[in-house]
């Protein structure tokens, strides 16, 4: 195939595009099998560490004076980076994406990565190994297409890509490297799962706040001094409702409680009981309302003590005009294989909601199709590969 510029190919070329990855669709596969079949748990260093290796061979394997970096971790898995120079002097776009899975080492023997009819199953397929196989099917598509003689291959511009080991757990370790190459790129793309069965893209995310409430009571016997005690169960319940009433759905804010723990023996007036809290936010500016509200809890019972950590630890991603530019780009790259490419809004978070705050153009969902993320039906839709490919190829062209 010849080089190509940044123009939208004709529909003949986007056909031939759309031929070769049908044609690799077997190879795609396999890849994927082979990253599933690494186990990666967030909390099992080591095994992180396996397949941040792994996948930093495939990519080293791919030329064109790869530079690969690991970025060392010394509570989580480390880090994986990968420059590719362009033959423009263009911003690198950043291809992001985690290799970090929610299940126990282990899982592979009772969830193993099969092909079933039109499904390829296994941990972590769709959450994100998939994602990146597309990474390194679509970068080795571009080098193919872009070569210009049978020995020099190369990419129409710089490309970085960074796979992370802790998007599952909160990015703590892995934040400032995705806001530090995010502020040089042109344009971010996520490659996490699709969503839906017609495979949209995410356009907008919501925020994620975690918060802790303690309170502190006087325990005492239920039975004999049951009125020298403080109960902390009562008022945590009395404040389970008030933190419940500060969702706003119309804002798209919703505070749930979802863990509470409390007391030692039912014969005992409970000194302590606590709460943790999921907090969502559809935009930045409602951010510091609920951290107000949060922080403005009081006893209802003066006698307890409440103390409240945590705080908004993920900002949301907006559909800002930087983004809705990408997804245009993207619709037109799938309407050239007579494909209706759709755009969702969804109340999970990534790290692309990092990048897209900064400001920094950002298109989520760019990776496999399918259903079941971190439950036990997890699976891709093989037959969607194909297309996810020329979507991903045609984006680090024209972004």
């Amino acid at each position: 195939m010849n080089p190509v510029s940044r123009k939208a190919p004709t529909t003949a070329e986007a056909q031939r595009r759309l031929a070769y990855f049908n044609e690799r669709r077997d190879a795609i596969v396999s890849t994927i099998r082979e990253l599933v079949e690494i186990e990666s748990p967030s909390d099992n260093k080591a095994a992180v560490d396996r397949i941040a290796e792994a996948v930093a061979q495939k990519f080293s394997r791919l030329g064109g004076n790869v530079e690969v970096r690991i970025h060392p971790a010394k509570d989580r898995g480390n880090h994986l980076q990968v420059d590719f120079p362009g033959k423009s002097a263009a911003k690198p776009v950043l291809l992001l994406g985690h290799y970090d899975t929610v299940y126990p080492f282990g899982t592979l023997a009772a969830m193993p990565c099969r092909a079933v009819d039109d499904k390829l199953t296994g941990p972590g397929v769709l959450d994100m190994k998939s994602g990146i196989a597309l990474m390194l099917h679509a970068l080795a598509a571009l080098q193919d297409w872009h070569k210009e003689d049978w020995h020099k291959a190369g990419l129409p511009r710089p490309v970085t890509v960074l796979l992370v080991s802790d998007e599952e757990v909160g990015s703590d370790s892995s934040r400032p490297i995705t806001e530090s190459l995010a502020k040089k790129a042109a344009a971010v793309l996520v490659l996490e799962p699709a969503y839906g069965f017609q495979g949209a893209v995410k356009t907008a995310r919501k925020g994620v706040g975690g918060y802790l409430v303690k309170v502190t009571g006087k325990a005492a016997h239920a039975g004999l001094d049951s009125q020298k005690g403080v109960n902390a169960i009562l008022e945590l319940a009395r404040q389970i409702e008030k933190i419940s009433s500060f969702t706003e759905l119309k804002k798209g804010l919703t505070v749930n409680v979802g863990v509470v723990s409390g007391g030692s023996r039912t014969n005992v007036v409970p000194a302590e009981a606590e709460a943790q809290v999921d907090v969502r936010i559809a935009r930045i500016k409602d951010a510091a309302g609920i951290d107000k509200q949060m922080r403005s809890l009081r006893p209802f019972n003066r006698k307890c003590k409440i103390e409240i950590t945590g705080g908004i630890n993920r900002p949301p991603m907006e559909r800002t005009a930087g983004v809705a530019a990408l997804y245009a780009q993207a619709a037109a790259i799938a309407r050239e294989v007579g494909w209706k490419l759709g755009e969702a809004a969804v109340g999970g978070g990534s790290d692309g909601n990092f990048t897209a705050a900064l400001g920094i153009p950002t298109l989520d969902g760019l990776g496999g199709v399918g259903d079941g993320a971190h439950a036990l039906h997890e699976h891709i839709l093989i037959s969607e590969l194909p297309r996810r490919a020329v979507l991903i190829a045609g984006l680090i062209e024209r972004a």
